[in-house]
């Protein structure tokens, strides 16, 4: 079997903590210039937008120099360039730093910050932070948390190093632990371990559940309760997409604050940080494959809705 070449590093640094982008040209087509490709790529970033980067030298090649807007298509080639991000509306709490040593970084993450640059959230990711604040530049992720959720998020220091720490999540060899604020139902006999088919369209928002043989298991237990709400104790065996929303869904308990289960609800605004999901990744244990250590990590965030309803009680 051929090996695939790794492709030249960057001759950009980041941004903001956002790595450049990095383009390879396609091994056929019939583009006559890499402006030409680039201007069909990137058709949805608006018109004139490709053709400003080339007048301005910020399309440049493996060597660090400027592509022409002229130069020739070259079936193969690398070109790097930084996005023209948008404004992204700060995300004002605090991201918390749990550890650190020369492989890994944990991290706390907040509701509504993006573990990783994706679609609209770049800057104000997790990953943009902490190689900001850290120092990091070559900081990655090892699995990635949605947005709405607050927890525990793991990082790697060394790019060489990221693989054997993904490889513990796709193996099923981290236990996480998830606490969620959802309705108490008397009726609902718990503890129980939900098993069901989840599946997520790309482009649709909400997962769903069909027939057809398990890919999606959680535990789910009651720790506490007081009037009409639940904490929840969840632990995943398995990592799909929304899963325990999905679950606690089924189940007919949604998650306070979720805006997909049990109904999708309009967009919110930017800068709206109100209602946060009653979600936090609470715990990681895991062996370290580098070092045989054995990790554990606590997030010491409290859901919002638990710790209100418990002040309001007590008056």
């Amino acid at each position: 079997m051929r090996r695939r070449t790794a492709p030249p590093p960057s001759p950009l640094p980041q941004r903001d903590g956002v790595d450049p982008v990095r383009v390879r040209l396609p091994g056929e087509g019939d583009w006559a210039t890499v402006r030409e490709y680039l201007v069909e790529r990137l058709r949805g970033a608006g018109a004139g937008v490709v053709e400003g980067m080339f007048s301005r030298g910020l399309v440049v090649g493996a060597d660090g120099i400027p592509v022409a807007p002229d130069a020739a298509y070259v079936p193969g080639m690398y070109v790097w360039f930084h996005r023209e991000l948008p404004y992204e509306v700060p995300v004002p709490f605090p991201l918390e730093l749990v550890h650190r040593d020369e492989h890994i970084v944990v991290a706390d993450k907040p509701h509504f910050l993006a573990t990783t640059p994706r679609g609209s959230h770049v800057t104000e990711t997790a990953l943009a932070r902490l190689r900001r604040e850290l120092g990091i530049p070559e900081l990655g992720a090892a699995h990635r948390l949605d947005r709405l959720t607050a927890g525990l998020v793991l990082f790697t220091v060394r790019p060489e190093e990221r693989g054997a720490y993904q490889s513990l999540f796709r193996d099923r060899q981290v236990r996480k632990e998830y606490e969620a604020v959802a309705p108490y139902d008397a009726a609902l006999a718990l503890p129980r371990t939900v098993r069901s088919r989840i599946v997520k369209e790309r482009g649709v928002l909400a997962a769903y559940e069909v027939e057809g043989e398990p890919n999606a298991v959680s535990h789910v237990e009651l720790v506490d309760r007081r009037d009409g709400l639940g904490r929840y104790r969840l632990t995943p065996t398995t990592g799909q997409t929304h899963q325990l929303r999905v679950h606690m869904n089924a189940l007919g308990v949604p998650i306070l604050g979720d805006p997909l289960y049990p109904e999708v609800a309009a967009p919110v605004p930017a800068g709206e940080f109100r209602h946060p999901l009653q979600l936090l990744a609470r715990a990681l244990d895991f062996t370290d494959p580098l070092t045989g250590v054995e990790q554990r990590f606590r997030s010491t965030r409290v859901l919002e809705a638990w710790a209100d309803h418990g002040d309001r009680a007590g008056q």
